[in-house]
């Protein structure tokens, strides 16, 4: 199994794109960061690889997905609280970024999401297995 996992994301303006997920609260290791891709944690042994378009194509013979008219993947980040969901949210769209869609509120499992300044989207939520329904 694996033991860290690197969710590798193209984007238009590197600068900019750390300055929102900074502005959101996370941080980034100076030792795999530099002008073409930044690297964003996002807990233990979980990392973004922010990738400027340009290097991004060097790995990959496909056509990058404008994540602003289509969605190849959807970023899911569990949080520990209906407030840490609101308060990332909140911070997003005032960085810059949109809501997609209205929160999803089940009870047992409360979500977000917000669209980065590239178009992935994030969806922030909280969620009490103890509440949750039996099947």
């Amino acid at each position: 199994m694996a033991k860290q996992i690197f969710v590798n994301l193209p984007v238009k303006d590197l600068s900019k794109t750390i300055k929102f997920f900074s502005t959101l609260g996370f941080t980034f290791n100076p030792k795999f960061t530099d002008k073409k891709a930044a690297c964003m944690i996002i807990g233990e042994n979980i990392y973004s690889m922010l990738i400027v378009e340009k290097f991004f194509k060097t790995f990959t013979p496909k056509k990058i997905s404008d994540a602003k008219k289509t969605t190849e993947v959807l970023l899911a980040l569990a949080v520990e609280s209906r407030k840490k969901v609101d308060e990332i949210i909140n911070k997003a769209v005032k960085a810059g970024g949109k809501e997609p869609r209205k929160p999803q509120d089940h009870g047992w499992m409360y979500g977000r999401s917000f669209e980065d300044l590239d178009g992935h989207i994030w969806e922030v939520f909280y969620m009490n297995e103890r509440k949750m329904p039996k099947r």
